[in-house]
């Protein structure tokens, strides 16, 4: 219950803080978000720190992202 009273403000925050980004702001955002998000998972099944993997997924999919933009 605590959770679901967390993440329902968090993600409505999120939706609407980025109704006002530029499209290459909202791939640069998606990209790093799933990129940290994979990033964490690959280096957790590999047995290492997923604070590591979710940081250089996160590097990774942001520069993705931007470049996917351009």
């Amino acid at each position: 219950m605590t959770k679901t009273l967390i993440a329902v403000p968090l993600a409505t925050a999120f939706l609407v803080g980025c109704s006002g980004m530029s499209n290459t702001q909202q791939k640069m955002l998606s990209g790093g978000a799933i990129g940290a998000a994979a990033g964490a998972g690959i280096v957790a099944i590999a047995g290492g720190n997923p604070i590591w993997g979710a940081i250089g997924g996160a590097a990774v999919g942001t520069a993705g992202g931007y470049l996917m933009s351009k």
